[in-house]
């Protein structure tokens, strides 16, 4: 069977930025949860902020870390995978990229070592305002990453001549139509993933009855943010779907499962679309709604995958599905935050232990939704790698063959499964322990200076000799 190095080097960026994707979208969330704790404690000196923001900070290293290793490879993949893209694109992506490094990694990078190492060490104004510099690294950082992804769908202020990008208006191209949409739903999709997380988290250890006081603050906190930023996210999916419906409406129409330009389209709850025969098999929908959704017109126009030729069609089935699995889960994401607020009645939303448990399940359906999202977005566009410009094919390195892609395919497969287990596993590890006395923590930070940058993790588990015995 011969290899094709397209379809390998598609699924090898795929696998690479979707393991990635899940570390930066609970980080983004997490480092503003974190400072804010430290400006509690800033402010009123209650120690169970201090002792909250201390344990989400050895959280957040340790999945900091696991982002930075994933993340590292997508860069060499522009040039070992998509060399004619790369060097096309150069004139925009190149700048914007580095433009990253510069004004959001560095200044994360900088002030993480104040945040993880200055406890104690630094006046308590100054690691504040380290974990505010942290927070806003994070995203900063995602407007230039969002930014960039966004040309691609939706480019903008570059023209287009001798196989390369030249750029005629650099706010044209930074600030594409697409962006400030993406931008906003991934920010929401940050915020709501930690919160989850933090939720669901606080919710296992208010079983466990382990730090009563601290757990019921934190999960208070994510309960009534997410009463907020759920249904905020449907709103802003909305407009970012009018946004995509402007600019791209073939991917709108593989969204939808629609395959002729109509009016009065059903929102389809279930089908099987049928790419080869061009139709959906299956159906059951609710009659006008998609028009309403897209249009807010019940008799309103929706354009079909027949506008395009089937060359040109994203993998139709991949992204109908996808898009109701990140809808879906999006609904009961909101209907667990509107239960939530039922139960706060009495106190009951700290004891009930079934939906103590269910928060304890919702901590990973973020991460599913958000995967789920990626796809909708990445695979809606093919065949286009810049949308309406330059195919994937047009992008590809030349010189490629279908036995290198799959053998670093396989490679970064390996290398990314023994990063994952040993990742989790050390934050399982975190997490078990908990939050240690305040005056054993006071103990450890004073008798112990961190030598290495994951030190900063560390907490004494079962089989460590006691703080006392170690200094």
């Amino acid at each position: 069977m011969e290899l094709d190095p397209l379809v390998l080097s598609r699924m090898q960026f795929a696998f690479v930025v979707s393991f990635h994707a899940i570390f930066p979208v609970f980080t983004i969330g997490l480092a503003s949860y974190i400072a804010l704790l430290h400006g509690l404690f800033y402010k009123t000196e209650n120690p169970a902020w201090e002792r909250l923001a201390v344990f989400w900070t050895k959280v957040f290293a340790v999945v900091f870390g696991m982002g930075v290793v994933s993340g590292i490879v997508m860069s060499f993949q522009f040039g070992t995978n998509w060399s004619n893209f790369s060097q096309a694109a150069a004139n925009f992506l190149g700048p914007v990229l580095s433009y990253e490094v510069v004004t959001a990694f560095f200044l994360e990078a900088g002030f993480l070592g104040v945040l993880l190492f200055g406890r104690g060490k630094v006046p308590q104004g100054v690691h504040l305002f380290a974990a505010i510099m942290v927070a806003l690294g994070t995203f900063i950082s995602t407007f230039w990453i969002l930014s960039a992804n966004s040309w691609m769908h939706t480019p903008a202020g570059v023209e287009f001549s001798d196989n390369s990008f030249y750029v005629v208006s650099w706010m044209e191209a930074i600030f594409n139509p697409s962006f400030p949409y993406r931008f906003g739903h991934m920010a929401l999709a940050s915020f709501i993933t930690g919160g989850f997380v933090v939720a669901g988290v606080s919710a296992w250890y208010l079983l466990q009855g382990r730090d009563v006081d601290a757990n019921k603050r934190a999960l208070s906190m994510c309960l009534w943010l997410l009463l907020f930023l759920t249904p905020a996210q449907a709103l802003m999916g909305d407009f970012h779907g009018l946004n995509t419906l402007e600019h791209q409406p073939t991917k709108v129409a593989a969204m939808e499962g629609n395959w002729e330009t109509a009016q009065g389209v059903p929102l389809l709850l279930f089908a099987l679309p049928d790419q080869a025969a061009q139709e959906n098999r299956l159906e059951i929908g609710i009659p006008r709604l998609a028009s309403l959704i897209l249009t807010h017109d019940l008799d309103g126009e929706v354009p079909g995958l027949n506008e395009v030729s089937v060359e040109q069609q994203p993998p139709v089935a991949l992204v109908f599905w996808a898009f109701r699995v990140m809808v879906g889960l999006g609904f009961v994401m909101i209907a667990v935050a509107l239960a939530g607020l039922v139960l706060r009645r009495g106190g009951r939303v700290y004891e009930h232990r079934g939906y103590l448990q269910l928060l304890r399940l919702m901590s990973v359906t973020p991460f599913i939704a958000v995967l789920a999202g990626w796809i909708v977005t990445e695979s809606g566009r093919a065949p286009w790698l810049v949308y309406g410009m330059m195919s994937h094919a047009e992008g590809l390195t030349p010189s490629l063959t279908g036995g290198m892609a799959l053998f670093t395919l396989i490679g970064y497969a390996a290398v990314y499964a023994v990063v994952f287990y040993a990742g989790v596993y050390y934050l399982t590890r975190v997490v078990r322990n908990g939050m240690l006395p305040k005056d054993e923590e006071r103990l450890i930070d004073e008798v112990e200076r961190p030598k290495r940058p994951w030190s900063a993790t560390h907490i004494p588990f079962d089989d460590d000799p006691a703080p006392a015995q170690r200094s």
